[in-house]
């Protein structure tokens, strides 16, 4: 079996922190879904009440607000986390493509 050079043990260094970095970011993603899902049920209990007011969460107390006021707020929140989402598709595609070029390297490197 041959000796890893510096620059074998460097790629594989730099592997593992990408695996580590999609992977948190896979996490940050999957939150942001399940926020979205929230959001979505929300409005749409929001909007199938027929209310004119409800109760929105803020700290440690519940406050009265007009509904019409908490469906643009969940709606500029989704758009929001809607952005994050993007970002974060572009971010993972990056590193996915930046892992499979190390990946390349250590083939051949180990050969």
């Amino acid at each position: 079996m041959q000796e890893m050079t510096d620059e074998t043990k460097q790629m594989i260094l730099e592997f593992q922190a990408y695996q580590q970095q999609l992977q948190s970011l896979m996490m940050q993603k999957e939150s942001l879904k399940l926020q979205d899902m929230e959001i979505d049920k929300a409005l749409e209990e929001l909007q199938g009440s027929g209310q004119k007011t409800a109760f929105r969460i803020t700290g440690t107390v519940m406050v009265s607000k007009p509904v019409e006021e908490i469906v643009t707020d969940l709606k500029e929140t989704k758009e929001a986390i809607s952005i994050r989402m993007k970002s974060f598709e572009k971010t993972e595609g990056r590193m996915t493509d930046r892992l499979k070029e190390i990946q390349e390297k250590l083939k051949e490197a180990v050969k």
